[in-house]
């Protein structure tokens, strides 16, 4: 980006929204709309296209009507991870905590950081998401209802019609459960059809897991190379030393999606037993001491190197293995 662009920042939230726009002393003027159609066309008034690139932080799903509509209208659009605008302002030390005081901040970030812009995701893909997250949903209130009834077993009376009215409960959720990720699937088969099949080829690496990795991946387009998928979902490598006194232990820094980190160790258990190069590098690694969790999650990189590796090289895995 060049340095004439005009950085703006922006603090968005349910029902409203907070501005900092730059004025010709160079202060921020403050703006404050309505999280709406309405607010949106009169921040547009203020903006010049040429110019100006609208700066929010990744705010739930608040964010996105507003991320949206402005590149309609061919507005620069930067989406920031909470925590990165966080640390930013722990950085210069900015103890107010204000709706007004955090748009400029990240008018501040922006100007300084120059972020790569945002584009917005294909509806296929913003489909995905949310039966994923309603998948989630489902399963916890699934997971919940099943202890129960098993603490109910204990009790020396046997309610039969709550019983029976658990059952079905349980057996709704597990049928809507089949639904969506059905739904899903044939949603991730119908854009890429071809890139599914070729990584369902992996040994350990299933329909659910295949599915989630296209989506965050944009059809693994977003990413370069395998290390940044990996730093993505959350399991590249934490060395924590400092001088010669300070010697921690290497942990996976969690910074990534927990949901598809946690199906990715749960891959890695089949994987170690049916993937060749898996089981190799397991086995190696424990041979020499290390724990089996920390070469699972070895295994767990070894599997994402391998998707990477298939999904750009358009091959499957028995072709190259």
């Amino acid at each position: 980006m060049t340095k004439n662009k005009n950085y703006i920042g922006i603090d968005i939230s349910k029902l409203t929204f907070d501005v900092s726009i730059l004025d010709e002393k160079d202060k921020y003027k403050h703006y404050k709309f309505t999280n709406d159609l309405d607010g949106f066309k009169k921040l547009s008034q203020l903006l010049n296209y040429e110019s100006d690139v609208c700066v929010m932080e990744a705010s739930g799903v608040y964010y996105l009507k507003l991320a949206t509509y402005l590149f309609s209208i061919k507005i620069s659009v930067c989406v920031i991870n909470p925590l990165v605008i966080r640390r930013f302002s722990q950085m210069r030390m900015i103890r107010a905590k204000t709706d007004k005081k955090d748009s400029s901040v990240i008018a501040d970030y922006g100007k300084t950081e120059t972020p790569d812009l945002w584009r917005p995701e294909e509806n296929y893909v913003l489909e995905i998401k949310q039966m994923q997250a309603y998948v989630e949903q489902l399963n916890k209130s699934r997971t919940s209802l099943i202890r129960q009834r098993e603490a109910f077993k204990y009790n020396t009376v046997y309610a039969s019609e709550m019983n029976k009215s658990l059952d079905n409960m349980i057996d709704v959720l597990e049928n809507q459960i089949a639904l969506m990720e059905n739904k899903m699937v044939e949603l991730v088969n119908q854009n890429h059809k071809d890139l599914f099949e070729r990584l369902n080829s992996i040994p350990g690496i299933g329909r659910k897991t295949s599915m989630l990795l296209i989506v965050i991946s944009g059809g693994f387009t977003k990413f370069e190379n395998a290390k940044q998928l990996c730093s993505y979902i959350g399991i590249s490598p934490r060395v924590f030393e400092s001088g010669t006194s300070v010697k921690g232990r290497s942990k996976i820094c969690k910074m990534g999606m927990s949901r598809i980190r946690a199906m990715l160790y749960v891959c890695s258990w089949s994987a170690k037993k049916n993937n060749k190069a898996c089981k190799e590098l397991y086995d190696r690694l424990v041979e020499k001491g290390k724990s089996k969790k920390l070469a699972l999650i070895a295994v767990v990189n070894k599997l994402l190197k391998q998707v990477f590796a298939i999904a750009t090289k358009n091959e499957y895995y028995l072709e190259i293995n």
